[in-house]
This record gives C-alpha cells, sequence and structure tokens, in this order.
C-alpha cells in the first residue's frame, strides 16, 4: 500500500495525524509531511481511517 496525498486539495486540518501519527505529521507552517509513503500492513487500518476522515478526500492509497 502507496500513500498519496493531493497537496492541492489538503488543508492540513490534521484529521489524518489524528488517526494515524505513525503515518502522517503536520508541521508548524502548516503543511502536511507524509512520514512513512508506504506503510506497513499492522498500520493499514489506521491509514484506511485517515483517508476517510480527511475532509477534503485528498488522501488515497495505491495498493501494488
Amino acid at each position: 500500500m502507496k500513500v498519496v496525498v493531493d497537496y492541492d486539495l489538503c488543508e492540513a486540518n490534521a484529521r489524518c495525524m489524528d488517526a494515524a501519527p505513525e503515518v502522517f505529521r503536520v508541521e508548524e507552517d502548516d503543511t502536511l509531511t507524509v512520514l512513512i509513503e508506504e506503510p506497513p500492513e499492522e498500520l493499514r487500518a489506521k491509514v484506511e481511517l485517515a483517508a476517510r476522515v480527511c475532509p477534503r478526500l485528498a488522501i488515497t492509497l495505491e495498493e501494488g
């Protein structure tokens, strides 16, 4: 699984960081950083939740 963020949509509201802090971090300048672009399987549920709770639907997951 690979995390893909559409930074044109992202508002850095930190909902993803709340759901999966191991994978997402909102910086002090209100930009989103993906800490683990290809998270391990044990984080799948958290990453899927992060994608679902994103108000702008800026996070997608690619399988491969």
